[in-house]
Formats: structure tokens, sequence, C-alpha cells
């Protein structure tokens, strides 16, 4: 990934090779409080790839300091994908690969990456915080 970030408020987001990341700082525990915040992002400050077809890999993980957050993880993940429907990809039938993680961090935040999937292989590195 290069360095290139776009941000917007507490959303901020990169493309390269294949792969786009999208960070959220702070966290609640009201997953539909991520659904508008990422959404408003993309509509308003995203210049990258437009969506695309085919499959796709979706990694999430929540980190968190102290104790872990009351959040249902379902929930979360349902969230984001509805946010970034349309920009990452057109439908989120299209993820055929999902990982939703929660693990203490050095800072609350959660990291999205959208990965193509291509021939059964993730175009792009995998995950790794």
């Amino acid at each position: 990934m290069d360095d290139a970030w776009t941000q917007h408020g507490k959303v901020r987001a990169r493309e390269a090779e294949g792969v786009i990341e999208v960070v959220i700082e702070g966290l609640t525990t009201q997953a539909k409080y991520y659904k508008p915040l990422i959404y408003e992002f993309f509509r308003k400050a995203w210049r990258g790839s437009r969506p695309a077809w085919g499959e796709f890999a979706v990694e999430i993980r929540m980190e968190y300091v102290g104790d872990p957050p009351w959040l249902d993880l379902d929930n979360l993940a349902k969230a984001i994908l509805d946010a970034i429907k349309g920009y990452a990809f057109h439908d989120d039938a299209q993820v055929s690969r999902l990982l939703v993680e929660r693990a203490p961090g050095e800072r609350e935040r959660i990291t999205v990456r959208v990965s193509r999937i291509a021939g059964g292989a993730m175009i792009g590195r995998p995950f790794h915080p």
C-alpha cells in the first residue's frame, strides 16, 4: 500500500494493488453509527476506483484498548458492508470471504480491507495489523 490516504472526519482510506483499506478512528457500541459515517466518507471524499463485479474478500478488524466493547461483530460487519456497497463492489452478495475479528490494540479503531478474488486467490496481500 502506498501512503496516499484520503480523509474525511474520523474515516480515512487508501487504495493500492487492488486493495481498498478503510480506517475508522474511535469505537462506539452502536453498530448503526458506522454505516452513515462510512457512507458519507465515500460519498463526499472518495476518489478511488468505481465498484467492480466479481468476488471479494472483506476483512474487518476492531481494535480496542482496555476491556472489549459490548458490540455484536455480525451487526458491525453488516453496517460496514452496507456502507461500502456501491463503492468497492456493487452488491454485498459479491463478498465470498468475510473475516470479522476483535483484538486488543494500541488505539480504538476499525480497519477494513477489501480485496478482489481472482481465480480463487486474493489480489493483494492478506490483512496484518
